[in-house]
């Protein structure tokens, strides 16, 4: 049975689950950033996937990418699966701004999270469910 793993689980607020990814919202207010989680059980890496859920996560991360573009206009958008701290497989999907803090360095450890307000969180849910439809 599917587990999301604690860390991802305190870090995150769930907006959605498609038909592989959960669909999560990384609480940190400085970066518009989606985390996919495909539910399936003790993988860590995205060679370990199917071929058949290697294609759905693909279609799901660009899904994603396209949902922050639309939203956000990004100057850059980063995909990445690391992995380094939380083993179980999940993918980053960032909206980038050469305005953001960390710009052009990677956005782990450049300032600490601003979690969303009620407020902001409410916006971003009932945006990201607009731009699906």
């Amino acid at each position: 049975m599917f587990t999301l793993d604690e860390r991802l689980a305190a870090d995150t607020v769930e907006l959605d689950r498609w038909s592989l990814c959960r669909v999560l919202l990384m609480n940190d207010a400085g970066y518009p950033w989606l985390v996919l989680v495909p539910e399936r059980v003790g993988l860590r890496d995205l060679d370990e996937l199917s071929a058949p859920d290697r294609m759905q996560a693909m279609d799901e991360i660009v899904r994603a990418a396209g949902i922050l573009r639309a939203l956000f206009r990004p100057d850059k958008l980063n995909i990445a699966s690391l992995g380094n701290q939380v083993a179980q497989l999940h993918v980053h999907v960032v909206a980038r701004f050469k305005t953001d803090p960390a710009w052009p360095r990677p956005i782990w450890g450049v300032q600490p999270p601003k979690p969303y307000t009620a407020e902001a969180l409410a916006d971003f849910r009932r945006r990201f469910a607009a731009a699906q439809k």
